[in-house]
């Protein structure tokens, strides 16, 4: 269980790394493009601020109750500002990715709605002529043909280069088109949507940017503060098994060698023996249970001076020993 509660921990902390790292990177790169002016020193500004910021969350976590209610505020008020200011980083960051995309796609779009819109008055002026050019044959009486004639050799040339343009902006439109179809690949699934929920492409892309920095930066934090609370639960898991290895060693200590110091050396029959060994005058030493069956060897004794075995006897009897 420690060993899973360990590996839990560190994974929570690779998660807060990454979603942090990743949310920093998006925001820094994205305010060094809104204020492309100072790129450099944004980039080392925001960085700064981003660093921070996860310090003072895990910061107000570990030492809330240690902090004024000064600090507590101002720590608080500023991650808050913080997390907003990398939210609008990053909102920078994925706008300008959809506008590199998709400027291509608005060009060709652009273009593909005014050629439409030309050709649609093209169509438009064709028939005002042919309508214009009938009514003025129907004025002319029925033997007036050489006049009639002439009003259809009048109107024929503005008729023909409307309908040669016509032609060349529909060339344009399929052309337009195809480019569309390659361009809009990568902008194909927001098209998609749009057209699903009937809207613009641009709303569309607002929205799901603004869901992404509700979800972004703000997991990142509370990823940093769960690493903390991991890291806690885990120090007193550690500390939890080393007051159960010492209790353990303890019990052992006290009571093992209680027990051993309880456990008599010697049974009631062998202090029994080492009183009649003392009363006797003897060491004990080569005393035991059974009898030993000595074999005296009469060579191995010491010669006895006898004259002074009798001259000690005197002296004991109070006699005065010879000389």
């Amino acid at each position: 269980m420690f060993e899973q509660s360990k590996n839990f921990s560190n994974l929570v902390g690779l998660s807060a790394l990454l979603i942090a790292f990743s949310a920093a990177f998006f925001s820094v790169f994205g305010l060094s493009k809104l204020f492309a002016g100072a790129e450099l020193s944004v980039i080392i500004m925001a960085s700064s601020l981003e660093f921070g910021k996860l310090v003072a969350a895990s910061f107000l976590y570990r030492y809330w109750d240690k902090i004024n209610l000064l600090q507590k505020f101002y720590m608080t008020f500023a991650t808050i500002v913080l997390i907003i200011i990398t939210s609008a980083g990053i909102f920078g960051f994925l706008s300008n990715a959809y506008q590199g995309a998709t400027v291509e796609f608005e060009k060709e779009s652009t273009a593909l709605i005014f050629k439409e819109d030309r050709l649609k008055q093209l169509q438009e002026d064709k028939v005002y002529l042919k309508e214009e050019l009938q009514d003025a044959i129907e004025e002319l009486p029925d033997n007036y043909r050489t006049a009639r004639r002439k009003l259809r050799e009048d109107y024929q040339p503005q008729i023909s280069e409307i309908n040669k343009q016509m032609i060349d902006l529909k060339g344009e439109i399929g052309e337009l088109k195809t480019a569309l179809v390659e361009t809009g690949v990568d902008v194909g699934p927001v098209i998609y949507l749009a057209r699903t929920f009937q809207t613009d492409i641009d709303t569309v892309v607002k929205f799901f940017i603004f869901v992404l920095i509700f979800v972004f930066d703000p997991m990142a934090v509370m990823f940093v503060i769960s690493y903390n609370v991991a890291l806690e639960n885990r120090d007193e898991e550690e500390a939890e098994k080393l007051y159960v290895t010492e209790k353990k060693k303890r019990w052992w200590e006290l009571y093992g060698e209680k027990k051993k110091e309880d456990t008599p050396m010697y049974t009631e029959k062998d202090e029994q023996r080492m009183d009649i060994i003392g009363q006797n005058g003897n060491d004990g030493i080569h005393y035991s249970e059974e009898p030993i069956e000595l074999e005296a060897d009469l060579d191995d004794l010491p010669d006895v001076d006898e004259s002074a075995v009798i001259k000690k006897n005197n002296i004991e009897k109070g006699g005065v020993a010879g000389r």
